[in-house]
């Protein structure tokens, strides 16, 4: 059955007044990956709507991350996140373990940058 009258919650990016609001990212290419691969494709992903709003991880003001075993998913998580991150410019950062919208889903990453 196909469903009309369907029109998307949210979108991606939201750029307003010198401020870029970037969604919960989660693995899209790589659900059944590993906290590490998966962080990885949510960190790419990131850096790719950042650039398409004129700007990059070193005006990343906030970082919100979601994990679904903290205990021992966070090493692995943060690994990638300190590759990734510029220390000169490192972001205000939360992270917390959560249920995700998917079993697959190990790991969702939003981030709030200046633009």
């Amino acid at each position: 059955m196909t469903q009309t009258n369907v029109r998307p919650i949210m979108r991606p990016i939201v750029k307003h007044n010198g401020v870029v609001y970037v969604a919960g990212q989660v693995a899209r290419n790589t659900p059944d990956g590993d906290v590490t691969a998966q962080t990885q494709e949510i960190l790419a992903t990131i850096d790719t709507l950042l650039a398409e709003a004129g700007t990059d991880k070193t005006k990343v003001l906030q970082a919100q991350i979601w994990l679904t075993d903290i205990a021992t998913q966070f090493s692995a998580m943060n690994a990638v996140w300190n590759a990734w991150v510029d220390e000169a410019t490192a972001p205000v950062r939360a992270c917390v373990q959560a249920q995700l919208a998917s079993p697959s889903y190990k790991v969702e990453i939003m981030v709030t940058a200046a633009a």
